[in-house]
This record gives C-alpha cells, structure tokens and sequence, in this order.
C-alpha cells in the first residue's frame, strides 16, 4: 500500500473526502516526523510507537580498495508495533 491507497483507505472508511482524507494523513506525517526531530516518542496506544534511536560513529572499509573510512554517528527513526497490532497481524 503506498501513500495514494492510503488516502483513498482512510477517506473510505471514515467517510470523508479524498482531500480531507489525504491532508489528515499528511497532518499525521508532519506531526510524527517533527517529534521525532526535536527528539521526542509518538506513542499510540495499541498501535505502537515511533521513536528515534542513536548509532555511534565506527570505523569500516570500502570494499573495492579495502582502505579504512569512517562512518559518522546518526540518528534513525524506528517503529516498534504494540500488542494489539501484533495480535491483529497474528490471527488472535
């Protein structure tokens, strides 16, 4: 499902328009992914949180040449699903 059949999803079960459908789910996006760049958890209760975690600066190779490079530290955005969405998605 990409954004496109989302919008048309969510405007079907809500029984919105396809506009106002597609700019709650943009609104959606836009809040999630400003918390999550002041640093800050969206956690949805059954669903399942977004958060962001940190990997450190290490050291790797090009595998071409073999010579050393440093990879820099960065942030990622994760998910981790809750209960009631993994019990949907496992048939309970």
């Amino acid at each position: 499902m990409n954004k496109n059949d989302l919008v048309a999803a969510v405007a079907d079960d809500s029984a919105l328009s396809k506009t106002v459908a597609a700019q709650a789910v943009e609104s959606m996006i836009n809040v999630v992914t400003k918390t999550l760049k002041k640093g800050g958890d969206v956690r949805l209760v059954g669903f399942g949180t977004f958060y962001v975690t940190k990997r450190a600066a290490s050291e790797g190779r090009n595998p071409q040449t073999g010579a050393k490079i440093k990879i820099p530290a960065t942030k990622l955005p994760k998910f981790k699903a809750g209960k009631s969405l993994k019990d949907a998605v496992n048939g309970k």
